[in-house]
């Protein structure tokens, strides 16, 4: 029989203050029932020998503070998990809200699960095809990998999560693939064009959706992804399956993050976010990667769109120190009505040249890759040029530089929301963008290489 306690305190935002407990421990899950017989969820927070401050999961309107009550669950929050996930969506703490019935569980896994230990890892270095070039052909995402995009407010992020959602698989296995969506925040227009778009591809037959609204209580965009998460670590680590995590929007978490440590009255980091959410955060990459021994991996790309476009503000900055590079999009490259607008040149895969080459995707990846960064650099400088000195202060290379950025821009990065390219393809698009310029300027790619493909 679970103790009741009818000593509410205080109800100050999403906190709750209870006196006089016993036996009630960190993150313990609690029930508050009001007069009227209505049940809200609850989270011990912290103890302070008998107090016990909770976190509430929804509104504390109504909750009278000397008719209701509360009682202690004695058990963390957990996520029934199955591979009946699979095709469903859920709400923030992992209800049901499709429509389906209840899941049979298989198991009850503690959401908070742990970080895989560095010992155990196992090293990411196969090459997963996003169907995205920007992606696949410069910045390469590895199997395990933590691979974020950085967007800005107003930019099509959610397409581009939407995209890789429906596209993405690992080649040259026949190993089961899976997709686990963790939308935080969003808007209700948001939340049904990702649903409708996984269904129309029937990509939703493969993905596990766990959808939080931004009119749901921010406390729960706290458990949202740490849901999204435990379901991932089970269909990788115990059904054997690949799993690509997409985090959107990490920028509502942190800020769910900051309204709680205000109403604890903690003493502010940077920006007013707490100072441990750079170790918050991290509790959440690091559970991404692959574990030795076990044929399942977790692929993760948190997305988050940076307050102002400041790359130096403290959740990109923290992001960036734990995860393995960044996808940048680019509010330019929108206006020019690139799509996607991935800007590839401060864009960076750590594990990328693990994950290229023979065997992988092709030979000649790494020489292309190397090749069009560099001349797109170089386009880019003489555009620049050529806006302060006229196009006719340029050299007649210069100008084919510049030809060859604009037609970059157009063939290579932009090809839009619906388009899978394989990676035969992206890098069959380089060579073609290669050859505008002359064979004695690309130094970057082996003389075998181009007697091969450029002259074809």
């Amino acid at each position: 029989m679970l103790k009741e306690y009818r000593t509410i305190e205080e109800v100050a935002g999403p906190l709750m203050l209870v006196r006089g407990v016993t036996d009630v421990s960190y993150n313990e899950l609690g029930e508050i029932e009001l007069k009227n017989g209505d049940k809200r969820r609850c989270r011990v927070l912290e103890i302070n020998g008998t107090n016990a401050l909770v976190q509430l999961f929804e509104s504390g309107a109504g909750i009278n503070l000397s008719d209701s009550k509360v009682r202690f669950l004695g058990r963390q929050m957990e996520l029934a998990v199955s591979t009946d996930m699979l095709g469903r969506t859920f709400d923030g703490l992992g209800r049901p809200n499709d429509g389906g019935p209840e899941l049979i569980p298989e198991a009850r896994l503690d959401i908070n699960g742990l970080p895989m230990n560095p010992v155990a890892r196992s090293f990411p270095q196969e090459f997963i095809q996003t169907g995205i070039s920007a992606i696949d052909g410069l910045n390469t995402l590895v199997r395990g990998q933590k691979l974020p995009i950085f967007s800005g407010s107003g930019l099509p992020h959610a397409q581009l999560a939407a995209q890789i959602a429906r596209q993405a698989k690992v080649s040259g296995t026949t190993d089961p693939f899976a997709v686990v969506f963790g939308a935080i925040g969003i808007t209700f227009e948001e939340a049904n064009y990702f649903v409708e778009s996984f269904k129309e591809t029937g990509a939703i037959d493969r993905s596990v959706l766990f959808i939080n609204l931004a009119n749901d209580p921010a406390v729960e965009r706290i458990a949202t992804p740490r849901m999204a998460l435990t379901a991932a670590e089970y269909l990788a680590f115990t059904k054997g399956m690949h799993v690509l995590v997409i985090l959107t929007d990490i920028t509502n978490y942190a800020d769910a993050l900051r309204e709680v440590s205000a109403a604890r009255k903690e003493v502010p980091g940077r920006r007013g976010y707490p100072g441990y959410m750079y170790t918050d955060l991290a509790s959440l990459y690091e559970r991404a990667g692959r574990q030795k021994g076990k044929n399942g991996s977790i692929t993760l790309i948190p997305i988050l769109s940076m307050p102002e476009d400041d790359k130096t503000h403290p959740i990109p900055d923290l992001t960036g120190y734990i995860t393995e590079g960044q996808i940048i999009l680019s509010r330019e490259l929108y206006r020019k009505n690139i799509l996607p607008p991935i800007d590839v040149l401060p864009s960076l895969s750590r594990l990328k040249d693990k994950g290229i080459g023979e065997g992988k995707t092709r030979k000649d990846h790494s020489d292309t890759m190397n090749q069009l960064f560099s001349a797109y650099a170089r386009g880019k400088d003489a555009k620049e040029l050529m806006v302060i000195l006229g196009e006719a202060a340029l050299t007649d290379i210069d100008k084919l530089y510049a030809k060859f950025a604009d037609a970059f821009e157009k063939e290579y990065v932009s090809q839009g929301f619906t388009t899978d390219r394989s990676v035969e393809e992206t890098l069959s698009v380089g060579w073609k963008l290669l050859r505008i310029l002359p064979r004695n300027e690309l130094k970057r790619i082996r003389e075998t290489l181009l007697d091969e493909y450029y002259e074809v």
